[in-house]
C-alpha cells in the first residue's frame, strides 16, 4: 500500500510547470496557494491537503476519499482512514471509489514514497524515487462531499494501488503492492474522462522497475510519536545487516 510520502514542491511554479503540457493551453489552472505545503514525510492518516491534477486544474485535496454519498460529517471522518488507498485490482466494484474511476481519475506529483521491508522480524525504512522524474506521477482518484448541515465541501482523493514490481516485492516484502505509478506518456490519457473501462484498467499496472530506486533511511521515519518531518528523514542510512540484500 502507500501511506507515506515525500513531498517537496514548495514553490508552486515549480509543480504547475511539472503538468502545464497535459492542458490543452499549455498552462494549467490552478487553484493554489502561492505556497505549497513541504514534507519530507507525510503520512496519510493526518490527511494532508495535497494538489492533485485533474482534467480540468490543479486543486488542493484531502487526502483520503470521502464519497459524495457519505451520510454526515462523524461518517466522513471515520471513512477517510480506510480510503487513503485504492486497490487498483477491485476499484471498479468497491461502493467508495466505482462512481469515481470512470471520470474523475487525477495524478498526485511526489518526490518519493516510502515503504517497509521486514527481515528477521525487524522493519527497514526505504524511500523510494524515480530516476526519469524529479517530480513523478501517482494514479489516483477524487470526489466532493458536501456536508448537508454546514454546506461546506471538501475536495479528496485515494491513491490507486497495484501489484508489486520485482523491486517493490523486495521492499514492500509482506503484502507485495506498490502506488499506482504512471508513465509520463500516460499522464495526459489517464486524466481523459471519456477512457473506457477497458482503457482504464490497462494503464492499472506496475510501473518499470528500470526507472526506480531505493535506499534505506532512518528508523525513525516509522515512529508516529516523533516529528519526522524534518531534512534528516530523508538522508540515507547504510544497515550492514542489509548489504546485498536487495
Amino acid at each position: 500500500m502507500c501511506f507515506t510520502i515525500e513531498f517537496l514542491s514548495k514553490p508552486k511554479e515549480k509543480y504547475v510547470q511539472r503538468y502545464n503540457k497535459l492542458f490543452p493551453s499549455g498552462k494549467a489552472p490552478d487553484n493554489l496557494p502561492a505556497q505549497l505545503p513541504l514534507f519530507y514525510l507525510v503520512s496519510g492518516f493526518a490527511h494532508p491537503e495535497l494538489p492533485v491534477v485533474r482534467h480540468d486544474g490543479i486543486f488542493m485535496h484531502r487526502w483520503g476519499l470521502v464519497p459524495f454519498w457519505t451520510r454526515d460529517e462523524s461518517s466522513a471522518e471515520s471513512i477517510q482512514d480506510k480510503t487513503l488507498n485504492a486497490v487498483g485490482e477491485t476499484i471498479f466494484e468497491k461502493p467508495s471509489f466505482r462512481n469515481c474511476i470512470p471520470r474523475q481519475r487525477c495524478i498526485l506529483g511526489i518526490d518519493g514514497f516510502y515503504e517497509w521491508r521486514e527481515v528477521n522480524k525487524i522493519k527497514y525504512p526505504y524511500l523510494v524515487k524515480c530516476k526519469s522524474e524529479e517530480i513523478f506521477s501517482l494514479g489516483c482518484i477524487y470526489d466532493n462531499w458536501t456536508d448537508n448541515q454546514s454546506g461546506k465541501t471538501i475536495q479528496t482523493f485515494s491513491i490507486i494501488t497495484t501489484v508489486a514490481n520485482p523491486l517493490m516485492q523486495k521492499i514492500h516484502n509482506t503484502s507485495m503492492r506498490m502506488p499506482l505509478l504512471l508513465d509520463k506518456k500516460d499522464e495526459q490519457k489517464w486524466l481523459d474522462p471519456s477512457l473506457s473501462k477497458e482503457q482504464i484498467q490497462s494503464l492499472i499496472r506496475p510501473y518499470d522497475e528500470k526507472d526506480m530506486y531505493a535506499y534505506t533511511v532512518d528508523r525513525k521515519a516509522g515512529n508516529s510519536r516523533l516529528d519526522r518531518n524534518t531534512p534528516e528523514t530523508i538522508d540515507p542510512v547504510v544497515y550492514p545487516e542489509l548489504i546485498g540484500t536487495l
